[in-house]
């Protein structure tokens, strides 16, 4: 049984370098993309705090076979299903290929509100031989709740979750 937990006085620094030290126990091993990313997004409400959403979306397609974003493991209230490419601050993400992180979610255009309690957003891609597989979400209900340290250690858990998700 694991037994993660974070102290939430640390700087961080080291809660970044713990949290992908968690991850790597949890997903080294196994293959299965889905069981992965539940268990990150575990790890991510446990150790990131002031969150009220923490998870994934994955890149995959629509009826018409055009790419979007589809809801993945999570923790929080329910979501946005689909979302598509270049929309919101998810869409955005995946279509730029790059972090976006929102200190006022209501003033950044085209927003999805799946959740009305949502102040700030972070989204990194997951990016697995030059195209985007994936984005981590994370949503918090205090404005400017994300930090550049925030983004970087998002950034690295991302890198390592590249083949493993």
């Amino acid at each position: 049984m694991f037994d993660f937990k974070s102290d939430p006085n640390l700087d961080p620094t080291e809660r970044y370098r713990q949290l992908c030290e968690a991850a790597d126990a949890l997903t080294h091993d196994e293959s299965d993309a889905v069981a992965n990313m539940a268990n990150v997004a575990a790890l991510l409400w446990e150790f990131v705090p002031d969150l009220n959403w923490a998870g994934f979306y994955r890149v995959g397609t629509n009826a018409k076979g055009a790419p979007e974003l589809v809801l993945g493991p999570f923790v929080g209230r329910p979501a946005c299903i689909r979302i598509p490419i270049g929309v919101g601050v998810c869409g955005v993400a995946a279509k730029d290929a790059t972090t976006q992180r929102v200190e006022d979610v209501h003033a950044f255009p085209g927003h999805i509100a799946c959740d009305a309690a949502s102040q700030s957003e972070l989204v990194v891609p997951v990016i697995r031989d030059g195209a985007v597989v994936a984005v981590v979400d994370l949503d918090s209900p205090k404005t400017s709740r994300f930090s550049e340290e925030d983004a970087e250690g998002i950034e690295a858990l991302a890198q390592l979750l590249s083949a493993r998700i």
